[in-house]
């Protein structure tokens, strides 16, 4: 592991995870607590517009994802709140919608897309020193706007009609909730991709709940779990020179699945 880190790429690599384990832990708590990984799914795939725009205008994509994610997150979340359409066909139109963009900007584009192929799968191999500033200023502004808005969260995601009975304007938090998962997943695209982010939002969070129902223990506890099967999977394409994204996901389901074969073959306490 030691001989890895005499390349700058794999430091700007290992930097990446952990800050993409920072706002995935913290995030990736309220999808899994608030039932929303449909919803965070579709953001994902509908940022895929902002890689378009970012090709077509002739920036770094990730300027182009930031406002794309956030506008796409602000509309499936009043599509689901304020009309009548069913909150996964909203989703599903919205996702739809969101490729097609992206799809239709890169085809305008002249010449050669390079590196699409790292946003739609990931490679975190390839993130350069000014990608890893930009995720360190977007993982300030969630844990910025997480610890203002804590109890709100909370009281958002255990009891709704708690939060609306006192005075807390439950649709305008609900709308900041998803542009917090929608900077999520601007940070995650480049370590495992639009295809799979889900699993990187879900998986340390859900992990995590079977072991404290404490909402902050386990945000802590979701961080820690993101980074070490972050930096395991990252070791293990190293070495086998296979795709890194790919890889984490993979090191993140045998410990999901290893933590329910535990669970059952385990003895039972006996209480009397």
């Amino acid at each position: 592991m030691l001989e890895i880190l005499q390349y700058g790429f794999m430091r700007n690599a290992i930097m990446a995870a952990v800050l993409a384990s920072i706002a995935c832990g913290i995030i990736g708590v309220y999808v899994v607590v608030k039932k929303v990984s449909s919803l965070s799914g579709g953001i994902s795939h509908a940022s895929f517009g902002g890689v378009g725009l970012g090709y077509y205008l002739g920036v770094n994509p990730m300027y182009g994802l930031i406002p794309f994610s956030l506008l796409a997150a602000i509309a499936m979340g009043l599509a689901s709140k304020r009309t009548k359409v069913a909150e996964d066909t909203a989703v599903g139109i919205l996702w739809s919608l969101g490729m097609a963009i992206g799809i239709i900007l890169i085809y305008l584009t002249p010449g050669y897309a390079p590196d699409l192929m790292t946003y739609l799968f990931g490679n975190i191999l390839t993130v350069p020193l000014s990608d890893i500033y930009l995720m360190l200023a977007l993982d300030a502004v969630i844990i910025l706007v997480v610890y203002a808005y804590y109890k709100e969260f909370m009281s958002l995601c255990f009891d709704e009609e708690f939060a609306t009975v006192a005075g807390i304007n439950v649709e305008r938090l609900y709308l900041l909730l998803l542009c917090l998962i929608a900077l999520t997943i601007v940070l995650l695209i480049k370590v495992v991709g639009i295809i799979l982010i889900i699993a990187l939002l879900t998986m340390p969070a859900s992990l995590s709940s079977h072991y404290t129902k404490n909402l902050r223990k386990m945000m802590y506890m979701s961080i820690l779990l993101g980074a070490s099967f972050s930096i395991m999977g990252l070791a293990l394409s190293y070495s086998y020179d296979v795709p890194s994204g790919a890889t984490i996901i993979l090191v993140m389901s045998a410990a999901y699945l290893l933590h329910f074969v535990y669970k059952a073959v385990r003895p039972k306490s006996v209480t009397r």
